[in-house]
């Protein structure tokens, strides 16, 4: 089953770079983008990062936290952070339970090869733990931007 717009939100629980693990219940009372990514320091991946990163005291002051997520390490995931000045938190979701539960592990074509990948994607997640908004297949250029508008508008 795909989620939809106004689902429960699938819970997780996974490292961050901050140490100890994250799940959606400490984002009770607040909004969340969680936002799915393929690989640190891609740069598709970098842009987005940056750009939401830019944009998080806009979310912050909206009662708005941003979790990226990726299957890489919380080590690749601090080397990422620092070498790209990022603010944001990302989850290492290394077992794939996290992507599995949202639906983004999917089949993706590269040059005629077909492989099991991240789709980017992103979930707004209300206070209430329900999903507010879906994006799949995200395209970098303004996105986060538009998850902000999005926000905004509610």
């Amino acid at each position: 089953m795909s989620l939809q717009k106004s689902s429960q939100a699938p819970d997780f629980s996974m490292p961050t770079e901050h140490g100890g693990d994250t799940s959606l219940s400490d984002y009770a009372g607040k909004y969340l983008v969680l936002y799915f990514y393929p690989r640190d320091n891609t740069p598709g991946c970098t842009i987005e990062a940056k750009d939401f990163s830019a944009l998080r005291s806009e979310f912050e002051q909206n009662n708005c936290a941003i979790l990226g997520v990726s299957r890489d390490s919380v080590k690749k995931h601090e080397n990422f952070i620092a070498k790209q000045d990022l603010t944001i938190s990302l989850g290492a979701d290394l077992e794939g339970l996290v992507t599995e539960a949202y639906g983004v592990w999917v089949e993706k074509k590269l040059y005629g090869k077909t492989y099991m990948g991240i789709e980017r994607a992103s979930f707004l997640i209300g206070p209430d733990g329900k999903i507010v908004e879906i994006w799949r297949k995200v395209r970098v250029k303004n996105h986060a931007q538009n998850v902000l508008d999005t926000l905004k508008s509610l």
